[in-house]
């Protein structure tokens, strides 16, 4: 047996109202916590701040129609794109000494501020002058002796190149092979300008 068909006229398209400040509150609510289903970030569009309209009487003469008021703000500049590790067949090039290292940075004897200091700009300037691939040198620290120690550059420089300000320079980073230094050394590869 057929259905009938539905001979209902379609919905008449209804025209946008102006969002109340307490549904304008709700939607940015959502909004922050939303997570995006994209691995990379879009740019964000200027989003509106929306004011709150006068409120209706109850007179039995209808209220005069208020627009809201609508200002743009800017928004915020978007977030430095996320790490990526050195594709295998990047690493085993490098380890083996078929593709060049642009340059090479050593922080060997350097106190914590003046080697964070000499690793942005080297990886500007890195970035500057088209370099693809740094080797950064950390050391290994102390093994030796009862106070042996892991290095703290070795364990700062990792966590360095994940802060935002070093992520717009780098696209990722991985241990170095033993004959370029093993763990006290790091393959940088760097972001190209724009």
């Amino acid at each position: 047996m057929k259905r009938p068909r539905n001979l209902d006229p379609p919905p008449s398209p209804r025209r946008k109202r102006a969002l109340s400040r307490e549904e304008a509150e709700l939607w940015e609510n959502v909004t922050k916590q939303a997570k995006p289903l994209r691995k990379r970030s879009r740019p964000a569009k200027n989003s509106l701040e929306i004011v709150e309209e006068a409120p209706a009487t109850s007179n039995s003469a209808p209220p005069p129609k208020l627009p809201a008021t609508i200002r743009k703000i800017p928004s915020p500049p978007p977030a430095p794109p996320p790490l990526a590790p050195l594709g295998r067949r990047e690493r085993s090039k490098l380890s083996r000494g078929r593709k060049d290292i642009d340059a090479r940075l050593d922080l060997h004897g350097m106190t914590q501020t003046r080697a964070h200091r000499m690793l942005l700009n080297f990886l500007q300037h890195a970035q500057a002058g088209g370099m693809s691939f740094v080797l950064v040198i950390t050391g290994k620290g102390r093994t030796v002796g009862p106070e042996s120690e892991r290095g703290v550059l070795r364990r700062q420089v990792p966590q360095w190149l994940g802060l935002p300000e070093f992520r717009s320079l780098i696209v990722g980073f991985e241990e170095a092979h033993i004959g370029h230094g093993g763990e006290g050394a790091l393959y940088v590869r760097v972001r190209r300008a724009r």
